[in-house]
């Protein structure tokens, strides 16, 4: 954090020294509500006006025994009076629970950072589940820190003392007297907070004023304790006029195609079966069910993507989603989909692997799955959003190009993307695109329907079932040409395999030319894709600002590329790649445009920091 200068505010001896932002890291046992305040303090962020980043961090196990390392929960928050696009390398505050979130976490916070820690959970026992043989509060491993020792559990005991709570429920509450002391830290305001509260528990009166005794409790006691030197508060940031809520990937999603099924007209069909980090998309449109969105949780991940090609034929819009391991099982019925024409969306919200690999970790390893990972010749359309509120826009767009060109569309989200949140921008209705997908209504041809005519976009017309005179023969055999008859022909064989590649070839024509970010020729140029956005764009924005020749370039389009990119490529004298695998971008531009670009990989379950990118940035440079 930087700071900017120091006020005097009302209240004793109260000092609040304004910064431009801050990176806040909660973290505790899986139960201890991390997430809980992880998303309230972002919430109240947001609604004071800073932009922030989030990353949040769920342990793999979903019941590691309490007070282990594998049992660690944690929710990153970075917020700022400047635009920002990462969570942080690194963290200025860190309320670690107990000592196995100390542990995991304490090499992020920077020297000199502020740690808050419950000293009551520092017992013998703690100490042995989390590996320590001496106590860090008391052996001087903390000395290059600002430690903040509080009885945590005896603090929130009494605070909701009087209201009949067992023991254990009384201590369930402990993570509001933590977010109250962070909020009172960093200035924030608390009437959100409050308002959730009392919605969350209404109808529990004991709950509720527990809550609310507790998160004023943890204010006061910042007010009160004389342990901080000084409040910090970070003002507004500059951003552009409009309506602003917190979103995150997995959120953004949902309202994504459930904004392209109004556009187009089509009820939405949501078809999944329950998969980290995926499953919260299902749970958000299930709760969309009063307006014409319908879900179905299916029994596996072959049942999810055939009910879904049985709505697109039935003439829904048609989307399931899964994560990696999922979507290898889809891969036959994708290949029915392709074979067929018929428009579906697969979200692929990926995740560390191989097979269960890393349920709760991020990666970006499903690239070539889903560029190939089917038999034969069976091209598709592919896009993969770039931040958290990007997936609203790349998911209308994928709803737009399957509904256009008659074929399945794979969105690549990822788990940093899908859980990681910042402010968005609410559109207005009248400035969403167009999506334009009217169902054939009569006979194509003097002697009947022939389902694989083609219109100039190689799309084959959308015949619902049980339209008069549209009767039709559809499956995984291959058709022949117009007639969409069986056909074993070679020639014909030949013939369609070529046209649905030239369908999915044109969809070039029908998407935005890669823009250069920086200037349009140079030493090199950064290219990335997904969720590996912000850090790119914050390293190249810092190399340049030192003087370095370098540029930026996403892709949001992978599948076909945009038309433009062999041309922007050729403008620069090195290319580097970052990607969270072992190199699967980097593989398909290197064959397709001969460009010797390089690499800079990374499969360790999360983003990449800043400064990994700029240290990889210098050394393209240098060699």
């Amino acid at each position: 954090m930087s700071s900017m200068e120091t006020v005097d505010t009302a209240g004793p001896q109260r000092k609040v020294e304004v910064i431009e932002g801050a990176t806040v890291r909660f973290a505790g046992d899986s139960g201890d509500g991390m997430q809980v305040m992880g998303a309230q303090f972002s919430t109240s962020s947001v609604i004071h006006g800073n932009d922030i980043a989030t990353l949040p961090d769920f342990p793999a196990e979903i019941r590691a025994p309490a007070g282990t390392l594998a049992g660690v929960s944690g929710f990153q928050i970075n917020f700022s009076s400047q635009e920002i696009y990462t969570p942080g390398d690194g963290i200025d505050t860190l309320f670690a629970m107990n000592p196995a979130a100390l542990k995991v976490n304490l090499a992020d916070l920077y020297e000199g950072g502020l740690l808050v820690v419950n000293s009551e959970a520092f017992t013998d026992d703690g100490l042995e589940k989390a590996g320590y043989k001496t106590n860090p509060l008391e052996d001087g491993s903390l000395n290059n820190y600002r430690v903040v020792s509080i009885p945590l559990t005896r603090l929130n005991r009494d605070a909701v003392e009087g209201l009949g709570l067992d023991r254990k429920a009384a201590d369930r509450c402990k993570n509001f007297y933590t977010l109250g002391l962070a909020y009172w830290i960093y200035n924030r305001p608390i009437e959100p907070t409050v308002k959730w509260i009392e919605k969350k528990f209404a109808g529990k009166s004991d709950l509720m004023e527990a809550n609310l005794r507790t998160f004023r409790a943890g204010w006061n006691y910042g007010e009160t304790a004389e342990l901080f030197t000084s409040a910090y508060h970070v003002e507004k940031a500059d951003i552009q006029p409009g309506v602003y809520r917190k979103i995150t990937g997995n959120s953004a999603l949902v309202l994504g195609v459930a904004a392209a099924s109004k556009l187009s007209g089509k009820d939405l069909f949501y078809a999944s079966y329950p998969i980290t980090p995926a499953s919260d998309i299902l749970h958000e449109v299930s709760a969309l069910k009063n307006h014409g969105m319908m879900t179905f949780q299916a029994e596996d991940e072959i049942a999810a993507i055939c009910a879904a090609l049985g709505a697109a034929f039935g003439g829904s819009l048609a989307v399931t989603g899964t994560s990696g391991p999922g979507l290898a099982l889809k891969m036959e019925a994708i290949g029915l989909g392709i074979m067929t024409e018929l428009p579906v969306i697969i979200i692929n919200v990926q995740r560390g692997g191989p097979s269960t690999g890393l349920p709760t970790k991020t990666e970006q390893a499903d690239l070539l799955q889903a560029w190939g990972g089917r038999n034969g010749e069976s091209p598709l359309a592919i896009v993969a959003p770039a931040t958290p509120s990007d997936c609203f826009t790349m998911a209308l767009e994928a709803c737009r190009i399957a509904l256009k060109f008659m074929t399945p569309v794979i969105i690549l989200s990822d788990g940093y993307l899908a859980n990681g949140a910042e402010p968005w921008r609410i559109p207005e209705v009248d400035d969403l695109p167009a999506i334009d997908a009217p169902f054939c209504t009569k006979p194509n041809a003097e002697d009947g329907f022939n389902p694989y005519t083609r219109d100039e976009r190689l799309a084959r017309p959308w015949a619902v079932p049980g339209t008069p005179g549209l009767q039709h023969r559809i499956g995984g055999l291959e058709k022949q040409h117009i007639t969409g008859n069986v056909s074993y022909d070679p020639k014909n064989h030949d013939f369609m395999v070529k046209l649905r590649q030239d369908k999915i070839d044109g969809i070039a024509n029908d998407i935005p030319p890669l823009k250069v970010f920086g200037d349009e020729s140079g030493d090199l140029l950064v290219l990335g894709w997904g969720g590996t956005y912000g850090s790119i764009t914050t390293a190249v924005e810092r190399a340049r600002k030192a003087g370095k020749k370098v540029s930026q370039a996403h892709l949001r389009y992978l599948n076909p590329f945009p038309k433009n990119l062999g041309e922007v490529l050729s403008r620069f004298k090195k290319v580097l790649i970052p990607e969270l695998n072992l190199g699967q971008l980097r593989t398909l531009i290197r064959a397709k445009y001969l460009i010797d670009a390089k690499g800079l990989n990374k499969v360790q379950g999360r983003p990449f920091q800043v400064a990994e990118v700029l240290e990889a940035i210098d050394k393209a440079l240098e060699d």
